[in-house]
């Protein structure tokens, strides 16, 4: 790794005043930007990483009103454990306990795991071996590359720094991006609160809507009467590895359905085939087999993840099957 300044912020708005200046970086719980630092991917290395984690009250979960809210410092490890977590968001909480490892969910942060940048290996490869539109170059590699892990919807537009149009096809693999989206969460920040499904984007260095000094300070989910969840997951191991593809579908009193995948897309992927197919009605095993196939609409697999549409058929079958009343 190369020199930097490290500085503790003591509050949310010193940690807002100092990410404004020029080369600074926000640490949650590190694990992220620290691997980004040592392989070397940021065309401009940042001078100075603003320590969050000594920001008092910025963790913990309570109940506000008729919302759930999470410290945007809370470690996975804590929400999974969380007594209000589990009371009022089960699937969250599941979700928080099965990413990474165990050592590692006791230093990965709510917010940090929101914020993250893309796992595509052309975007993270060592000393900016491949520069990618993601970092601000002309070229998509996965495109014609090793695409078995990338997006089989397409891929996501923006501009770079000069206006050019580019691509790229890199996935959302946050493990509580799905689980809050189908919740209907928010994300609070310094400046507003953004609905978590608007949080989401795909551009230069960035897959967060986040302006410069913007800081996550909680995620807040509407508390509903009678609404269920669940949270899957799918991967090559059991532990470390990110998810493939998960998936999260939560229902209210009334039958509404929200559905969301991750891991399929480069921003988490709602299913709206499949809600609009389920909505109001009760579920029986033909229903859930339709669902799984509706929510393949819009699919554009490449060379090499065609499988991932099985699997999203398999695991959304799977899951409405266990929701269905007894």
């Amino acid at each position: 790794m190369r020199p930097f300044n490290h500085l503790n912020a003591r509050s949310a708005a010193e940690a807002v005043e100092l990410l404004r200046r020029p080369g600074a970086v926000a640490m949650a719980g590190g694990g992220d930007l620290l691997g980004a630092m040592k392989d070397d991917i940021f065309e401009t290395y940042p001078t100075l990483v603003v320590n969050l984690k000594t920001i008092p009250g910025l963790s913990g979960v309570t109940v506000e009103g008729n919302a759930l809210v999470i410290g945007a410092m809370t470690m996975l490890g804590d929400l999974s454990r969380d007594s209000l977590a589990l009371q009022y968001a089960p699937a969250l909480a599941a979700a928080a306990g099965m990413c990474a490892s165990p050592a590692l969910r006791e230093n990965t942060t709510v917010g940090g795991n929101l914020c993250q940048l893309p796992r595509c290996w052309y975007f993270r490869k060592l000393n900016n071996r491949f520069d990618c539109a993601r970092k601000g170059g002309e070229t998509c590699f996965a495109l014609n590359g090793d695409n078995r892990y990338h997006s089989v919807f397409g891929a996501c537009t923006f501009s770079d720094k000069n206006g050019h149009k580019r691509a790229c096809i890199a996935v959302n693999q946050g493990e509580l991006a799905p689980v809050l989206a189908a919740l209907d969460a928010s994300v609070v920040t310094t400046e507003r609160t953004i609905p978590v499904e608007a949080f989401f984007v795909a551009d230069v260095m960035t897959a967060t809507v986040l302006h410069p000094g913007e800081l996550v300070t909680a995620v807040s989910i509407p508390l509903l009467p009678a609404r269920r969840a669940v949270y899957k997951r799918f991967s090559f191991r059991k532990s470390i590895d990110f998810p493939v593809i998960n998936l999260s579908v939560s229902v209210d009193a009334d039958r509404h359905y929200r559905i969301c995948f991750g891991g399929v897309a480069p921003l988490p992927h709602r299913a709206l085939e499949a809600e609009a197919l389920l909505d109001g009605k009760t579920l029986t095993p033909e229903l859930c087999i339709a669902a799984g196939d509706a929510a393949l609409k819009g699919g554009r697999p490449l060379e090499a993840n065609a499988y991932k549409l099985q699997l999203m058929r398999t695991l959304l079958k799977r899951e409405l099957e266990g929701m269905m009343e007894t």
